[in-house]
């Protein structure tokens, strides 16, 4: 039998890839044997007697389909696990982001002006010590305090305002009793000055009667 290495090496040098690419026609091995050189490996080549194999397909479709199940959640019972809960996602991990996320939220709002900075340093601190579990809870903690406060203030104002009513009146009321004691005082007075010259002129008339 003849060996054709010699060509196939000059082949897979003609053709720029290995020498396991190359396809000799079986049929041709004596024309084939006779190709010592490269310029009668490119006329073989030429006429079909040695042909580059097509690269072979490593498909990755059923990889892929199988990592969109893995995104969705599938292929990940206990039966798939190897580490422990904390080596495949540790908590120090989960709690710098819900560190992170609260934080970034806590500074938004404060330069937005939705909460001033004492509010910020509270939220900031309950934050710290794992009142929030997640930013849902954060945001609705921070619109049932600004209600709260809110509604303080409006009562604050309400009774504020009630105060100044009832000062207001009691003041109209001490005018009006101070009016009315100088009108009563004015009036006693007057009936005094009237009563004053009668008893003199009585007096009097006593006198002449003597």
């Amino acid at each position: 039998m003849v060996t054709l290495r010699l060509q196939k090496r000059l082949a897979a040098s003609v053709l720029k890839c290995g020498q396991r690419k190359i396809w000799l026609d079986p049929n041709e091995v004596t024309a084939i044997a006779n190709a010592n050189s490269r310029q009668n490996i490119k006329k073989l080549k030429k006429d079909g007697l040695i042909i580059r194999k097509p690269t072979v397909v490593h498909s990755r479709s059923r990889t892929q389909k199988r990592a969109e199940a893995k995104r969705k959640g599938r292929h990940s019972g206990f039966g798939k696990r190897k580490g422990t809960a904390d080596a495949r996602m540790p908590t120090k991990v989960l709690w710098m982001r819900r560190q992170r996320v609260l934080r970034n939220l806590l500074r938004k709002y404060r330069a937005s002006g939705k909460i001033d900075k004492h509010l910020y340093h509270d939220l900031y601190v309950k934050a710290k010590g794992n009142v929030f579990k997640n930013k849902r809870v954060l945001m609705e903690f921070i619109h049932k305090r600004k209600a709260e406060r809110a509604r303080a203030k409006a009562m604050s104002e309400q009774a504020e305002a009630r105060r100044a009513k009832v000062k207001a009146a009691r003041g109209r009321r001490e005018d009006r009793v101070a009016a009315k004691r100088e009108q009563t005082l004015a009036d006693i007075a007057a009936e005094e000055a009237k009563a004053a010259p009668a008893e003199g002129s009585s007096k009097k008339e006593k006198k002449s009667k003597k």
